[in-house]
């Protein structure tokens, strides 16, 4: 029993030691890779070889798998060159497998003992990385010891004999044994490992050690689809390629795995060493001759897997790649990105305001406000992508993105809200009584919408690329906004001591309307504030809207009317924020 368990305890190293070298490299690395697939897809050889430089890496074609369907998922890369990358990655980790399988035992304290000391010396940092990659390549080592060591006795064990007795003769049997245990271990080159180490120590013979490795393969298949199931069709279809691809080749070598046996143990007469090559060889002339049929093979899988519209027409997210959550840096940007996209349906529902202030379009009122259900939906989507990110990992630059992204996503939604309560209100106060508005007070808005879009956009830039002038130029059209606001509500009121019948009908609705993008434009300019912080500008900034302010009250005190109560309040140092009181600034 203590025997087993200590094979047990191996099998558990060795996984984790595989998990470890996976994250280690993803985090570090992850971007680079990520960038140096998406561009691999020249041609298909190309391809090919990206695929298998990037899972020598990781040490996991399925993670490879992962990031390939979240780029097709994407549509950021085709069909034939994602399966060429599948092929490339199972090449890469029967490579990586002929590596480790000689001996290191050397190595593996030495690893242990630097990676430890620098993991805990730099844990923030690329070198602390660097470091669990030391720690997880050490324990890969010696997980295989402690297998080698637990394995040897097990082989005199009558137990043992019977146990393993049922993974004789049948070749099927024994191949989805090992698939099962690939998917079990969640890594295919653990189970060639183990099937290596357990050959070798005459535990199981070389027929069944094939039959296993052929097993591990698919394992790796199978895993990966099940991985990728929540993704649309077009990233199904990536690791649907792939599965029949290791399908039609266990097919084809089952058949002939005595022969094979016979043909690849000529070569060593060290059973470990023959498993492992077998794996190397049996992957290479597979995924060979496969890298000819990656188009025919595309076809195939979009006839099987077709483009399905969506039930409804919520927008979905399209950047919050489920296999980047390993890399934060990665999954920030990816968050970020998503973000923007919220941005620019805020944008199309401003617009959409518009045209229902001026042409009263109910339809359109209608189409505009069914848009805050794609800003809710995005809104729950990024907040729960940055909540799987682990918040220990960030050092403190992306700490302070992972706050702005969350506190811009919270903006925007809160603005969505915005939108959607004012078409209503137009709907019921204006188009519902067939009013219109004074041809100076529509001016007035329209001239508001146009510098509200202005700030929009600008602020979504400062958001992507933090540069502190365009965040002084925010913060400067905030002010002229705020001025603008208050000029626009003295000249209302003014034409209402006029007596101008337009304005009076609609003196409510204009009064809210322009309250309402004055909180927008709060919402939107919010993103300065990071920047400025950063770079030491707030507090000047503050004092400069401060003096204005105390200007601004003074020409308000001499105007023949005062400006109405407005729904957004001022701060004791001189910045304006929206009465909403999650608002994050």
């Amino acid at each position: 029993m203590l025997t087993l368990l200590n094979l047990l305890s191996g099998v558990a190293l060795l996984i984790w030691g595989t998990h470890i070298v996976r994250s280690g490299v993803l985090r570090v690395y992850g971007a680079d890779l990520r960038r140096v697939l998406s561009r691999s897809i020249a041609n298909r050889y190309l391809a090919f070889v990206a695929g298998l430089g990037v899972t020598g890496l990781v040490q996991s074609s399925n993670a490879t798998a992962l990031i390939v369907a979240s780029f097709g998922a994407q549509g950021l890369i085709a069909l034939a060159p994602a399966l060429a990358i599948m092929l490339g990655a199972d090449v890469g980790t029967a490579l990586m497998a002929r590596i480790l399988i000689f001996d290191f035992s050397w190595l593996s304290p030495l690893l242990i003992c630097c990676g430890v000391v620098l993991f805990l010396s730099r844990k923030q940092s690329r070198a602390g990385q660097l470091g669990r990659v030391a720690i997880g390549l050490g324990l890969i080592l010696l997980a295989l010891q402690l297998i080698v060591a637990a394995a040897h006795p097990m082989t005199q064990a009558a137990g043992v004999k019977v146990l393993f007795a049922s993974l004789t003769g049948d070749a099927v049997l024994d191949t989805l044994v090992g698939a099962v245990f690939a998917m079990v271990s969640y890594s295919s080159l653990a189970a060639v490992l183990l099937t290596a180490t357990l050959a070798a120590s005459g535990v199981i013979s070389l027929k069944v050690a094939l039959c296993l490795v052929i097993g591990a393969n698919l394992g790796s298949g199978m895993l990966a689809m099940l991985s990728s199931s929540a993704q649309n069709a077009a990233g199904r279809r990536v690791v649907f390629g792939s599965l029949i691809f290791k399908l039609i080749g266990a097919a084809a070598m089952l058949p002939f795995i005595d022969l094979a046996g016979s043909w690849v143990g000529a070569v060593s007469l060290d059973p470990q060493q023959t498993v492992v090559n077998f794996h190397v060889l049996y992957n290479l002339a597979r995924c060979s001759i496969f890298l000819l049929f990656t188009t025919p093979m595309a076809r195939l899988c979009m006839r099987v897997l077709p483009d399905r519209p969506e039930q409804d027409g919520t927008m979905r997210p399209r950047h919050l790649d489920e296999a980047a959550l390993a890399t934060p840096t990665l999954a920030l940007a990816n968050a970020a990105r998503e973000t923007l996209r919220m941005g620019d349906t805020i944008e199309a529902m401003l617009n959409g305001l518009l045209g229902v202030i001026i042409d009263s379009d109910v339809e359109r009122a209608r189409q505009t406000r069914r848009m805050d259900d794609d800003v809710d939906q995005l809104y729950t989507a990024v907040k729960m992508y940055l909540a799987r990110i682990s918040r220990e990992e960030l050092d403190e630059a992306d700490s302070r993105r992972w706050t702005d992204i969350i506190s811009l996503v919270i903006n925007l939604e809160h603005a969505g809200d915005i939108i959607e309560r004012a078409v209503a209100d137009v709907e019921e106060k204006k188009i519902a009584h067939r009013l219109s508005f004074s041809e100076a007070g529509l001016q007035e808005i329209c001239d508001m919408h146009r510098r509200l879009v202005d700030n929009l956009q600008l602020g979504l830039s400062v958001f992507l690329s933090g540069d502190l002038k365009s965040a002084q130029r925010l913060i400067q059209a905030k002010e002229r906004f705020r001025d603008l606001e208050r000029e626009y509500a003295n000249t209302h009121l003014n034409r209402l001591a006029g007596q101008t019948v337009q304005s009076i009908e609609t003196s409510s609705l204009h009064l809210d309307i322009i309250s309402d993008l004055k909180r927008l434009n709060s919402l939107f300019c919010s993103t300065a504030y990071p920047v400025l912080d950063d770079a030491g500008a707030l507090r000047k900034s503050r004092l400069r809207g401060k003096r204005k302010n105390e200007r601004g009250a003074a020409r308000a005190a001499e105007a023949p009317f005062a400006s109405p109560p407005q729904s957004t309040e001022e701060n004791t140092d001189g910045t304006e924020h929206p009465g909403h009181p999650q608002v994050i600034r």
